[in-house]
């Protein structure tokens, strides 16, 4: 069951009926996360302390209204709503007006109204009264801290709740250029207007919203797919004060092209599991061992650069030593030539030993 929004009551007249609103739009945006291109580390919206930089979670933050130059009166949630109780808990019918003369830049954002226990009966007859009649209600509602204009209009079994613009949120169109009404004055002619109205009728067919849907979410979608296919993905960057890996670490690195085809295609990632112990992992293992391997090569490489550099540093670190002098370390040919010389050297000694 779905969380309720707001509970109250719809009031006109002698009438009371209580109701709860629930939310009736769903936010479908692809969510992209914000990365520093430089480094691929993440970019965070985050809630924090302006004066000590330092992050503050929800339930120490409240509300203040700033009277004077940074003084504030707090208020919390009850104490707004303890200000105009019957606001904040009542949806208030003003008037019923025809569904035609709400123009529709004013319509907002949709609800759908539930009634509560005890309620049913109430809310069956505003909503048939509102069939018959071919009206809609216009009311005004508190949601959190704003007083919002309201429409209720019925649809089927449901109430809906559509939140309105004031006036005031609207600008007029009086600075837009736009063609004069009428054909003589916009210059269409009756002939374009007949072959418009042919092609209107011709593309004219009853309402199925099931029939549309967000192609370009869906082309996003497809992208992704195929860079993740392609092998195009990168690495989040770690965080700089991450603990470094401990040498018994197995250096596996998370195979997010893995994570994200699980993520977008959870069903087939099942039936690619429960076929993977029979095909000895399949292409997935066969990825994660390969990145595995390379992560390992990779940190090898790594550390015997490292012990290469200390090395060359520790060796004219001991040749000086008591001097108070660093001297040069001998070069490949330089080592090459003194071990060919001194191996010269040994052959004639070798030599008078035997004869000895």
């Amino acid at each position: 069951m779905r969380r309720a929004l707001w509970k109250g009551a719809i009031s006109f007249g002698l009438i009371n009926i209580p109701v709860e609103l629930f939310t009736a739009e769903k936010n479908d945006e692809l969510d992209f996360t914000l990365l520093d291109k430089r480094d691929l580390s993440p970019v965070g919206y985050r809630r924090y302390n302006k004066k000590s930089g330092r992050e503050v979670v929800w339930d120490d933050i409240i509300k203040g209204y700033e009277y004077e130059d940074g003084k504030f009166v707090l208020l919390s949630d009850e104490d707004l709503r303890q200000a105009n109780v019957e606001s904040t808990q009542s949806i208030d019918i003003q008037n019923f007006v025809e569904v035609e003369q709400v123009p529709i830049q004013y319509y907002e954002q949709p609800y759908y109204l539930a009634p509560l226990k005890g309620g049913e009966k109430a809310y069956a007859l505003l909503r048939e009264t509102l069939i018959a009649s071919g009206k809609m209600a216009i009311a005004q509602i508190v949601i959190r801290t704003r007083q919002h204009l309201a429409a209720l209009l019925p649809q089927g079994e449901l109430l809906n709740l559509v939140t309105l613009r004031y006036p005031a949120e609207l600008r007029p169109p009086d600075d837009l250029e736009l063609p004069q009404r009428g054909m003589k004055k916009s210059g269409v002619s009756k002939q374009e207007v007949e072959m418009a109205r042919t092609l209107v009728e011709h593309m004219s067919s009853a309402w199925k919203p099931d029939d549309f849907h967000d192609q370009y979410r869906d082309d996003v979608l497809a992208l992704i797919r195929k860079k993740i296919k392609t092998r195009q993905t990168h690495v989040m960057a770690e965080p700089e004060d991450a603990p470094a890996p401990s040498a018994g670490s197995s250096g596996k690195v998370i195979d997010l092209m893995a994570l994200l085809k699980r993520s977008l295609n959870p069903g087939e990632a099942k039936a690619r599991s429960g076929s993977a112990g029979k095909k000895g992992g399949g292409e997935q293992a066969d990825a994660e061992a390969a990145t595995g391997k390379a992560a390992t090569n990779v940190h090898s490489l790594a550390g015997a650069a490292k012990r290469a550099v200390k090395r060359r540093e520790a060796s004219p670190a001991k040749s000086a030593a008591g001097t108070g002098k660093t001297k040069k370390a001998p070069s490949k040919t330089t080592r090459t030539k003194t071990a060919t010389a001194a191996k010269s050297a040994r052959k004639p000694v070798a030599a008078k030993r035997a004869q000895a």
